[in-house]
């Protein structure tokens, strides 16, 4: 994860700022300062690794430059959505700790190291990026785009609606009473299983990728489409996370991170998927401004 997304958040982050710095000053300075700060706040209430909280102040940056709008108002990017995230992922692991540690199933007193971090956004600052925009409005993939082009941009919402969606629900199903049952088979296991899922567990997920799309189309001044797809990406992410689980990561073949990565990536595959088809001739939905 840290060799997959962190090279290309560093180099994101590096040229916007100098960019930025010298077209409008004021973005570079709230970006990087309120980034830092909210990787200070982090670590402070030890909800991150010192290292993870440097992560995740480099990939809000990144979120943020990626999302700058005018009249510039920090508050207008993604910095809304990336907050929310963080405290329901703050609010979510300390809920119910005493149960979770008597089922060894308790997140570090550290906090989340910076592995997990990349994992967990690296899909959303990768598909919301410059480059990945402009890419996808050029190849006409998604017809509105071209008239639209913050849609683009409920891809990488997905994916960070499937990040608070994933832990919430495996954060608050850990506390409910109840066995959960395994995806693949509908058959009762015991809690903290990989691919295991109750009926408390995907309702809290759901709710949480309900809220950060409903923040980030807020922030992003987005329309009723992006507020929908994003949650849909969102709530798909939080079911494939689960297959993946009870497959590929039971049998071994991918750690928990890969799983994370590979669950927002498809949250936001989904959406991108939503959007293409919706921009067909025909289609009911209106995608455009």
């Amino acid at each position: 994860m840290l060799l997959l997304v962190l090279p290309f958040v560093g180099a994101d982050v590096v040229l916007e700022a100098h960019w930025w710095a010298t077209q409008n000053l004021q973005v570079a300075e709230w970006t990087v300062g309120l980034s830092v700060l909210l990787g200070l706040a982090t670590w402070q209430m030890r909800a991150a690794t010192p290292w993870g909280a440097a992560a995740g102040a480099g990939i809000t940056a990144s979120l943020m430059f990626s999302t700058v709008a005018f009249p510039y108002l920090p508050w207008r990017t993604a910095l809304v959505p990336v907050l929310a995230v963080s405290l329901m992922a703050f609010l979510a692991t300390r809920a119910g700790r005493g149960r979770k540690e008597g089922l060894g199933m308790a997140e570090s007193r550290r906090g989340r190291g910076a592995a997990q971090i990349a994992a967990n956004l690296g899909a959303a600052t990768i598909v919301s990026s410059a480059f990945v925009q402009s890419w996808f409005i050029d190849s006409k993939w998604i017809p509105a785009a071209a008239n639209n082009p913050g849609l683009v941009l409920t891809a990488g919402l997905a994916a960070l609606a499937e990040a608070a969606a994933d832990t919430a629900s495996s954060e608050l199903g850990q506390v409910f009473e109840g066995s959960p049952r395994m995806i693949t088979t509908l058959r009762r296991v015991e809690a903290g299983r990989d691919g295991a899922v109750s009926m408390a567990g995907s309702a809290a997920g759901m709710a949480a990728a309900v809220i950060v799309a409903a923040a980030g189309t807020f922030a992003l001044s987005g329309s009723a489409p992006m507020f929908w797809i994003s949650a849909a990406g969102g709530a798909f992410g939080l079911f494939f996370d689960s297959l993946l689980g009870a497959t590929l990561e039971e049998a071994g073949w991918l750690n928990n991170d890969m799983v994370n990565f590979l669950s927002t990536g498809s949250a936001a595959a989904f959406a991108l998927g939503l959007l293409a088809l919706l921009s067909l001739p025909g289609m009911p939905i209106r995608l455009g401004p």
